[in-house]
């Protein structure tokens, strides 16, 4: 499926997984659970996650530990599949 596609998918999802003070470790097993259920799963990096890297950095390192390709980061989101 085409990027643009995924993309339009993703708009109308809702958050199922948010990243916290817990870091991205915390939400590794749940992430990799949701993603084989589904195609896509959206992630939401909240301010205590982000500290002082960007939410682009974050998503690549979470996809990296779960095998997951990100499809998008808009603002303080993701989406992976």
């Amino acid at each position: 499926m085409v990027d643009h596609e995924l993309r339009k998918e993703a708009h109308d999802l809702d958050v199922t997984v948010w990243v916290g003070k817990s870091g991205i470790d915390a939400v590794t097993e749940e992430l990799r659970g949701q993603l084989k259920d589904r195609k896509l799963v959206k992630v939401k990096f909240l301010r205590a996650a982000r500290g002082t890297d960007d939410t682009e950095e974050l998503a690549e390192e979470l996809a990296e530990k779960v095998d997951a390709d990100l499809v998008e980061t808009r603002g303080n989101t993701a989406v992976l599949t």
